[in-house]
Order: structure tokens, then C-alpha cells, then sequence
């Protein structure tokens, strides 16, 4: 299919008011593309605390040291069916609602993230959309956290498109980008985020179908788009993929996981040499625990309330904490980095 030449998505002239009721850490209000209005009589004050016991991102004014003080465990013992939701997790995660300053380093461009209802997806929706570009949101069955994270995008005036089904079907795949490309008209960045994973104890109670359903969600389906959407991205266009530290240190008891984490690190090598001349860059992030719905969604309770408590900062992540990996990798700036595999792990060294 040829790629359609229709004009730049422009930012949207509203991104310069602000939308009522925001709160701005800082000084009270903010726009919706999340850039300050600045108050002269303002004076800085300690970091918000955000949903969930985290502080804000940024510190007063903008300037100096972050400390965030994020949940560490142990976390009341919960499990959730596949594939979860961020509103019955305790505490609930932040993917950067309150706490993302866009600064337009993503202005005009357009946005296919997988998975991104929740979780990473969700922290990289809201970013890219504060940042200016319009998002694409796949996502499987979560249509309530769908829809917020939807909400979230307009408040930052950006749109989005909705795009609910399931990528371990290739015509899916396929499809998905089709929308993308009538609604938007080209895609300049393909974040290849979500994943599936359960945890088993031994090889022989590992069925057949999870190992199939495994591999064709979190790596045959990053082909499926890839394919797919490269006809219609131009040079200087990025695809990231989500990769994890299970790649380099596997966890035995997700053994389908980490396989698969291992091999998107093999396809982002070889795809990112493929695709060099045409100006199309592919690296991944390597992210280590998350505070994610997939964490009480495939781990017993008991595993769940000690998540992250044997990596350097004794506690997972938090997806907001993952976005601006992702913003690095996806922004202009970043022209010369390809093939790269960025680790965020908490402290945990991949060597």
C-alpha cells in the first residue's frame, strides 16, 4: 500500500489555554499540554504528593532535585485476572497524570502504542500526548482504562484513536495500523509495548497454549505492526519496543516471558541495521519491576506483596517512571540512537 501524503498534524492553538480544573503543582493551574504558566509572585514550595504516595516529577519552579517517595513494599497481597486494571491495584500506580510537564519535544507527531490503556502504555500515552503528538491507543479488553487514558490525551489537546482487539491475531495487527494511518495519516512512532505473561514453577505445568499465546503477543505481533506500519513512516520516524532485564537475568518462573524478551532484543538489533537507511530508527527499553496490573494479574498474592523489594531501590518502578525513556528514544534529538537497548532497572546492572 502506498504511503498517503496528507498534511502535518499541526499542535492545537488550545495547547496555549488552560483547562479548568488541572492542577498545577506548582502554582495552580496548567495547560492541557501540561506547560506552566508561570506566576511571578509564586514561591517554591515541596513536591505534590501524587496518587498512590509518589511525588512530583518535577520539582518547585522546575528546578533542582527530584526525591520521589514512592510505595515501596510489602503491598497488601491482591491478584486480579488477565490481563488486570490499574483502578483495582493497591496502590494504585502513577503513569504521570498529575506529575508529566510536556515541553513539545514530540510536537505534531503521531503515536502507535500497544497495551496503552494501562501500565508503561498508559504513562507513554499521557507523556507523548503532553509532549504534542497525537496517540493511538491498542488495548485488549480494559475499555474503562482505555477510555481514561483517551480522556487524558484530549485534556492535553491531542487527539486519539481507540483501537481495542487483540495483536496476537496478525490481521489485527494489520488493521490497527490501517485505522491509524486514515485517521492520522501516517505514523511517526510505533511503540510495541504490550506483552502477556503467567508464572509457573515448573516446565511440565506450563501448557502448550500459554508457551503459542506468549510468543505471538509479545513478539510475533511486533513483526505483524512492524511490517505493517514502515510503509508509512518517514525518515526520521522511531519504533520502540518494550523489552525487560528478564532478556540479560531470566526469571525462571517466567520462563515464555523472558524467552520472548530475549528474542525482541534480537529483532530490535536486526530491524534497527534493516531500516537504517530509510532513516527509521528502532531501539528498546529494557524496564526492570513495574508497578503494573500485569503484576497482580499473573503473580500469586504472596509474590505480589514483595515485588521489587530485591532490586537497589527496594521497590518497583513506577510506570511514569519508564516514560521518558520512551520520550528520549521517540524524539528528533535522539537521531543517531538506534539499536540500542535502554535499561531503566532501578540500580540492577545489565552486564
Amino acid at each position: 500500500m502506498p504511503e498517503q501524503q496528507l498534511p502535518p498534524v499541526t499542535p492545537n492553538a488550545s495547547l496555549r489555554e488552560p483547562a479548568p480544573g488541572v492542577i498545577d503543582q506548582r502554582q495552580g493551574q496548567v495547560d492541557p499540554a501540561g506547560r506552566h504558566r508561570e506566576d511571578p509572585d509564586a514561591r517554591p514550595d515541596s513536591n505534590t504528593r501524587q496518587p498512590g504516595g509518589g511525588a512530583a516529577l518535577v520539582a518547585a519552579h522546575g528546578h533542582g532535585p527530584v526525591h520521589p517517595h514512592y510505595p515501596k513494599p510489602p503491598f497488601p497481597e491482591q491478584t486480579q485476572e488477565l490481563p488486570g486494571s490499574f483502578r483495582r491495584m493497591e496502590p494504585r500506580p502513577d503513569h504521570g497524570e498529575e506529575s508529566w510537564r510536556g515541553a513539545g519535544r514530540l510536537d505534531g507527531m503521531v503515536a502507535l502504542i500497544t497495551g496503552g490503556d494501562s501500565g508503561i502504555g498508559r504513562a507513554v500515552a499521557i507523556a507523548y500526548a503532553r509532549e504534542g503528538a497525537d496517540v493511538a491507543i491498542s488495548f485488549l479488553e480494559e475499555t474503562e482504562d482505555a477510555r481514561d487514558t483517551a480522556r487524558l490525551v484530549e485534556e492535553a489537546g491531542r487527539r486519539v484513536l481507540l483501537l481495542p482487539g487483540d495483536i496476537a491475531d496478525p490481521d489485527h495487527c494489520r488493521d490497527i495500523v490501517a485505522q491509524v494511518v486514515r485517521g492520522f495519516g501516517r505514523i511517526d512512532i510505533l511503540v510495541n509495548n504490550a506483552a502477556h505473561q503467567e508464572t509457573f514453577e515448573d516446565l511440565e505445568s506450563i501448557p502448550d497454549e500459554e508457551w503459542q499465546r506468549t510468543f505471538a503477543t509479545n513478539i510475533h505481533a511486533m513483526f505483524y505492526l512492524a511490517k505493517a506500519a514502515v510503509p508509512h513512516m518517514a525518515p526520521g520516524s522511531a519504533i520502540i519496543n518494550t523489552a525487560s532485564i528478564n532478556a540479560d537475568k531470566p526469571n525462571p518462573t517466567l520462563l515464555a516471558y523472558a524467552t520472548t524478551k530475549g528474542a525482541i532484543q534480537n529483532f530490535t538489533g536486526g530491524l534497527a541495521q534493516m531500516l537504517a537507511e530509510q532513516g527509521i530508527r528502532v531501539n528498546c527499553v529494557a524496564p526492570g519491576p513495574v508497578w503494573t496490573p500485569l503484576i497482580p494479574a499473573s503473580m500469586p498474592g504472596g509474590k505480589v506483596a514483595k515485588f521489587g523489594a530485591n532490586y537497589p531501590m527496594k521497590r518497583p518502578a513506577q510506570p511514569v517512571e519508564l516514560a521518558s525513556a520512551y520520550v528520549m528514544l521517540a524524539e528528533p534529538m535522539s537521531s543517531y540512537v538506534s539499536g540500542a537497548t535502554l535499561a531503566v532497572t532501578g540500580g540492577k546492572p545489565l552486564i
